[in-house]
């Protein structure tokens, strides 16, 4: 199978990392998680599935992270949306789009879907972590926050220790979806471990409780952690994908 080689696009001055693979539509955009790339396995599959199956596809790296271009200090939920929303205008062809989502990527893809210009065919969110900024850090961690500060936590995924900086936290505050009814109808799709130790399966319940559509179905996976990157994961997640066109 042919590679699709990485490619670069100025979005608001920075340049931004993607891979695009044309095909049938709706096309898939993937949406990888905090401090995380295209480069990750649910990414890859994806883009490997759409490439057999030809459905267009669309992956990119958000500014500061994997191959794109700036800061990662920098990186707030507002412009890595820009991001996207300038992506998928300038590089899909299909008439509409599903976008799945991954942990962070899964509050990502609610604020992309309120924003693009086409229609949604559905939604995917893998362990989907909307207004972690809320309920992800103690009343201490919050503070320093508010107050400027970078703080630094323990990782397993290779980020050790992993900043979360103050302009992020605070865009984040400003973004919280799961205050209010989220004004979308399109089919979502949510999976979600049951082992997940950094994001509590219950966020996906209040997620499905929040959305205004009425398709909305939740898969609680047994023995699933935060990644779900196992072959099982990896199938039940192509399967979801694929069911909705």
């Amino acid at each position: 199978m042919e590679e699709i080689e990485t490619q670069l696009t100025d979005v608001g001055g920075r340049r931004i990392a993607y891979r695009h693979t044309p095909g049938s539509g709706p096309a898939i955009v993937f949406l990888p998680g905090y401090m995380s790339d295209m480069a990750g396995g649910k990414a890859t599959a994806i883009f490997g599935w759409c490439m057999a199956a030809g459905r267009e596809c669309l992956l990119l790296d958000y500014s500061g992270c994997g191959e794109s271009d700036g800061e990662f200090a920098d990186g707030t939920l507002t412009r890595w949306c820009e991001e996207v929303v300038a992506l998928v205008h300038d590089k899909i062809g299909s008439d509409r789009v599903v976008i799945t989502g991954s942990s962070m990527g899964g509050w990502l893809m609610l604020l992309v879907a309120q924003q693009i210009s086409k229609p949604v065919a559905g939604l995917v969110g893998i362990a989907s972590a909307p207004d972690f900024t809320d309920w992800g850090y103690s009343d201490e961690q919050k503070a320093s926050l508010a107050a400027g500060k970078t703080i630094y936590e323990e990782s397993d995924y290779g980020y050790d220790p992993m900043p979360t900086h103050a302009g992020f936290w605070a865009d984040g505050q400003a973004q919280l979806q799961l205050t209010s009814e989220i004004a979308l109808d399109c089919p979502v799709r949510l999976l979600h471990g049951q082992e997940d130790a950094d994001v509590p399966c219950d966020t996906s319940l209040r997620l499905a409780a929040a959305l205004r559509s009425e398709d909305v179905q939740v898969t609680l996976v047994k023995g699933g952690d935060h990644r779900l990157s196992r072959d099982g994961d990896i199938s039940l997640l192509l399967r979801t994908v694929a069911s909705l066109h």
